[in-house]
């Protein structure tokens, strides 16, 4: 789909720095910005931003209100970087698809950030 915008969630909660919550916070907000205005675009967590979901499902996060507004918008969770990462379990745990569109050998596939491109959407990380 042309215009559309997918961001993509890369910071790892395990670092413990503010600035992986603001990393993921401004990628919330940007997603939330995109919905209020009506503009096509989705969310996928990747790399180490796969552990995301297991902190964003607790209510006292302080983005868990802004992840549910966004929700809907959620594409999956990187299924390879999961199994090397973790977060797979809480992906299905909140019914996040593990994406695996991407067959790269040693793992169970990744997403496909290149099909998205393909589709004409523009990529912001996170």
């Amino acid at each position: 789909m042309k215009d559309k915008t997918v961001i993509v969630v890369l910071a790892d909660p395990k670092s413990g720095s503010e600035e992986a919550l603001g990393r993921v916070f401004n990628a919330l907000a940007t997603a939330y910005d995109l919905k209020e205005r009506g503009r096509p675009f989705s969310v996928v967590f990747q790399g180490t931003g796969t552990r995301w979901i297991g902190e964003l499902a607790k209510e006292s996060h302080p983005a868990h209100a802004l992840f549910n507004a966004v929700r809907d918008h959620v594409d999956g969770v990187c299924g390879g970087c999961a199994d090397i990462f973790g977060g797979g379990e809480e992906a299905q745990e909140a019914h996040l698809p593990l994406l695996r569109d991407l067959k790269i050998p040693g793992t169970g596939g990744l997403t496909s950030l290149a099909g998205y491109l393909d589709e004409g959407a523009r990529l912001i990380s996170f």
